[in-house]
């Protein structure tokens, strides 16, 4: 199989222009879940948790339990965000509106057609990413200047979910299969990752696990620049997990669409 690179130009941006372009028109409803969901989160989480759970320790730090939940909100919205982004809305422009077999009759590659999806549901990410930060900061849940470095997290974690949900779009048979890789690789990220509890309360084995999820270096990342603890060495360790991931998965995921678009 030929390699990806020769094949992939800068004329991605064409595709990424026109999903942005499509997507103009319910732009501001998108806006509404990362608008409302941190407020709903923090509310609820407040209010009920406030008693049960009054303090969380993080990196030596200890903080109320809705500081220590917030940043995972953030984290949890990158994912989904660009996960399902280039799952069921990819599906659907490639199987049911063949938009995907349009673009291919243009001077476009498979590779730039795949990599402006994928980069498109990485923008999305970090547009939801801009928007909690801005909520969540009003919370005074967000400390600056290191909250700042969620928009390029944002940016980093859209392209590692987005790659590997573009590979289970080449994968699946039909769109309803997608609520496999939803149960047995989101919804476990989403409930170990170090998102409502710290990961240190979990057996050694499950500890272990957890660490092998992307989720939780993104989660790791967020808290600590929502906190202003980020240090070298995290950054070194969680983000390096998320660049590998990142590169693994997304050559792989234009190899997969590609064997899925030819046939």
């Amino acid at each position: 199989m030929s390699t990806a690179a020769p094949n992939l130009t800068w004329r991605f941006m064409r595709v990424w222009r026109r999903d942005w372009i499509v997507n103009l028109k319910s732009l501001h409803i998108s806006f509404l879940v990362p608008l409302f969901e941190p407020v709903l989160y923090v509310a609820a989480f407040g209010v009920g948790f406030r008693l049960l759970i009054p303090q969380v320790t993080f990196s030596g730090l200890t903080v109320s339990y809705v500081a220590f939940m917030a940043p995972a909100l953030i984290a949890t919205s990158i994912m989904y965000n660009a996960f399902f982004e280039n799952t069921f809305t990819s599906f659907v422009r490639m199987f049911y509106q063949k938009t995907y077999d349009a673009m291919l009759a243009t001077p476009l590659s498979i590779e730039e057609v795949i990599t402006g999806e994928i980069v498109w549901g990485a923008t999305k990410s970090v547009m939801a990413a801009i928007v909690m930060t801005a909520v969540l900061a009003v919370c005074r849940l967000v400390a600056f200047p290191q909250g700042l470095l969620l928009v390029p997290l944002a940016l980093l974690g859209g392209l590692a979910f987005g790659s590997i949900a573009m590979i289970f779009t080449g994968l699946v048979k039909h769109i309803d299969m997608f609520n496999l890789p939803i149960f047995l690789f989101l919804t476990p990220m989403f409930l170990f990752s170090g998102t409502f509890f710290p990961i240190d309360t979990l057996p050694d084995w499950a500890q272990r696990l957890a660490y092998t999820f992307p989720l939780t270096h993104l989660v790791t990342l967020a808290r600590s620049m929502c906190f202003n603890l980020l240090t070298w060495k995290a950054a070194l360790i969680s983000g390096g997990y998320l660049v590998l991931f990142t590169g693994f998965c997304f050559p792989l995921a234009l190899r997969v669409m590609r064997r899925r678009l030819i046939k």
